[in-house]
């Protein structure tokens, strides 16, 4: 199978959340009714004109893709030139060489592709402004950057970055 193939057998955003009845399904609907874009960004948004489907490996339970999965779903609701589909990292490993993190691969990995499905970049697990906070290593700061980020208050940086990469 190739990634076209596995791109068609994934599922929208409502089909995934719909995979869970409960806590899961409530807190990532919950994140996703929180994002606020404001004009400026959604103006940016709508400026991307071409065809950009977006394969995201992903799955239910895991923190950060109810947190960047809904930020995504955000993109395609003001623009739907973003195609989204979304499969499980379970049994698509082999799909995610190219996108692993000290060997292992992380979700959501989301990878953005042109009309053509060639590779355009990656987005990988969370905003890299949360990384280079981690980086740094001031305790206190990764806690309260954590916490904010758990509550989707980073959610606009994940759709500040994907635009970036679809505008390269």
């Amino acid at each position: 199978m190739n990634i076209q193939a596995l791109f068609k057998k994934g599922l929208s955003f409502m089909d995934f959340v719909n995979k869970d009845k409960d806590t899961y399904k409530e807190k990532t609907l919950e994140v996703y009714n929180n994002i606020v874009v404001d004009e400026a960004l959604e103006k940016e948004i709508k400026k991307v004109n071409q065809l950009t489907n977006v394969l995201v490996f992903a799955e239910i339970w895991c923190p950060d893709c109810m947190i960047n999965v809904p930020a995504l779903q955000k993109i395609a609701d003001i623009n739907p030139n973003f195609i989204i589909s979304i499969v499980s990292r379970e049994g698509n490993e082999i799909f995610m060489d190219n996108y692993k993190v000290n060997g292992k691969p992380k979700i959501p990995t989301f990878v953005i592709m042109d009309k053509d499905f060639y590779t355009l970049g990656a987005f990988i697990e969370q905003p890299q402004v949360l990384k280079e906070i981690e980086a740094k290593g001031k305790q206190v700061e990764i806690i309260v950057a954590k916490r904010k980020y758990r509550k989707g208050e980073y959610a606009i940086e994940t759709i500040k970055e994907v635009l970036n990469i679809v505008k390269k």
